[in-house]
């Protein structure tokens, strides 16, 4: 799900230690809302940055700029992920605001199963627990979600399963199903695509479709791209993503 309005000093300072390190292989999970059963190595920081996209919820316009998350791997098999998207109104009313703050949260991520995404045989399994924090200019409050992931990857492509639940900002409960389509991995750039379904009780409920393709630029670095569409509570949405996951490498763990 990601200061955001711009990277400014920080994103000079990420860049200049990734062109000073060694490179990793990127992993992270850009342009999808749902995720994969792997998580950053220990000691390496995953930079999942859409510096640009457009977003139009059927009654407002919106420039992403930028949509960023940050995975940080702290031992073998667990990660801290913390995450932001900033939102620029087009248009809109006099008195709405103009800039937001949305999709905040921080979360641990650990793999339960190692598996295929691990170089290992059969399904890896993980789990991601987490604290949804108050948005700038949209829902105020604090939530708590809780997700499952069954990831499977064969030479010909691979599944991710995603199952949550949560207690959203407005204190209501909150399901979420997913599903991420993979080509073959090897391949240079492999399609991809993503299917969801949310239901927030006293909510609103949500029927989403994603098509894309994730490039590797070279092992350390893939960029990606997607449309998504989707029917929330019967209006449509669109959304163009754009963007890349850069690791690297913080430390050398003992």
């Amino acid at each position: 799900m990601r200061p955001l309005a711009r990277l400014g000093p920080l994103g000079a300072a990420l860049a200049a230690l990734a062109v000073a390190t060694s490179p990793r292989e990127a992993l992270g999970y850009r342009p999808f809302d749902a995720t994969d059963a792997a998580v950053a190595e220990p000691g390496e920081l995953e930079l999942e940055l859409g510096p640009l996209g457009f977003l139009d919820d059927g009654s407002h316009r919106f420039l992403v700029a930028p949509d960023l998350i940050l995975n940080l791997g702290l031992t073998e098999g667990w990660e801290i992920v913390a995450q932001g998207r900033h939102l620029r109104l087009l248009g809109g009313h006099a008195g709405e605001p103009r800039s937001r703050l949305t999709n905040t949260g921080f979360f641990l991520k650990g793999v339960l199963r190692p598996g295929s995404m691990q170089g290992r045989s059969g399904p890896s399994v993980a789990t991601e627990l987490g604290v949804l924090l108050p948005t700038v200019g949209d829902a105020p409050g604090t939530g708590v979600s809780a997700t499952a992931i069954v990831s499977q990857r064969w030479s010909f492509g691979a599944v991710h399963l995603n199952a949550s639940a949560a207690v959203s900002r407005a204190q209501n409960a909150d399901l979420f199903g997913g599903v991420i389509l993979e080509g073959p991995h090897t391949w240079r750039a492999r399609p991809v695509a993503e299917v969801f379904v949310e239901r927030e009780v006293h909510g609103s409920r949500t029927f989403s479709w994603l098509t894309g393709v994730i490039g590797r630029v070279r092992d350390d670095l893939a960029v990606d791209a997607g449309v998504r569409v989707a029917s929330v509570d019967g209006v449509l949405a669109r959304e163009v993503r754009a963007g890349l996951t850069w690791a690297i490498p913080t430390w050398k763990p003992r």
